[in-house]
């Protein structure tokens, strides 16, 4: 079934909600027992992918290649637990293959493949992301198409010339039909991110870009933003997500350098537990 793009009025926020920490659950069910993974990022991008899912982004599952569907480009391949339970929870994929995650000859590896349904990117190299949204933007501009692409990518990619590059790009192109998701959550490979790449809104401002600033673990907030960026004025739009690593699981934001947490196979229903009742 197409889902409708441009929702009418106030969003139904604990519907949202609701999805959000379904992506949750579902995310600490698929990392359980592998040792390791990016759960943190996933937890922590979970409340953007449930407004972008299920509130704002046009999609037929049934038929994933819709000439006329919205594009959804996650540059952060290493994601992709989040990716896969929103796909999921969208019809793309049958939860039954979600535990697979990660696991030898399975085809949901750690960071997306494009030949899995609803996946529009190879995302395992960071800074390609933005790139391809504005080269996809473009295409639909010039062939008339309503479709629109949003561009997840993290503050992390801000320290790579492609992704300024692209930045550019996309405002000389007038490529109003773009949001950019900017995920920072201050943290890369090896732990906080280390070029100065602040102010971020007021960067993409001055690039021509009409931007926010929102905390991205608040319902609310994503959807007021998204709803701003639908505007068609000729300038690209930016979304700057305040995420938090773990957020929902106390334990997982308070470890240390959270990109690729280690967790032991006893810790995991206790992680499961602790979300449950930060929720309850």
């Amino acid at each position: 079934m197409t889902t409708l793009n441009h929702p009418p009025g106030s969003a139904d926020l604990p519907a949202l909600k609701a999805r959000a920490l379904n992506l949750r659950r579902t995310m600490l069910h698929m990392a359980s027992g592998k040792g390791e993974g990016y759960i943190a990022q996933g937890l922590g991008i979970a409340d953007c992918l449930a407004a972008i899912y299920f509130h704002e982004l046009r999609y037929d599952a049934a038929n994933p290649a819709w000439a006329d569907r919205d594009r959804f480009v996650l540059s952060t391949g290493h994601y992709a637990i989040a990716m896969y339970a929103v796909l999921a929870e969208a019809g793309y994929l049958e939860a039954a293959e979600l535990p697979s995650y990660g696991l030898n000859g399975s085809r949901l590896p750690m960071s997306t493949f494009d030949d899995i349904p609803g996946v529009e990117m190879v995302g395992g190299s960071l800074g390609h992301g933005l790139g391809q949204a504005v080269g996809m933007a473009m295409a639909l501009k010039l062939d008339g198409r309503p479709s629109r692409v949003f561009c997840e990518f993290s503050d992390g990619e801000l320290q790579e010339g492609s992704t300024w590059e692209a930045t550019m790009g996309a405002a000389t192109f007038k490529c109003d039909n773009l949001v950019a998701l900017i995920d920072c959550n201050g943290i890369q490979a090896d732990g906080p991110v280390t070029v100065q790449i602040e102010p971020v809104a007021d960067k993409f401002t001055a690039f021509g870009w009409d931007t926010v600033e929102v905390n991205g673990n608040d319902m609310a907030a994503l959807v007021d933003a998204l709803a701003g960026a639908r505007e068609k004025n000729g300038r690209p739009k930016a979304i700057v997500l305040r995420t938090t690593p773990g957020h929902g699981v106390p334990t997982l934001v308070a470890r240390d350098r959270a990109h690729f947490v280690r967790v032991d196979n006893s810790e995991w229903d206790a992680l499961k537990a602790e979300l449950e009742s930060t929720h309850g």
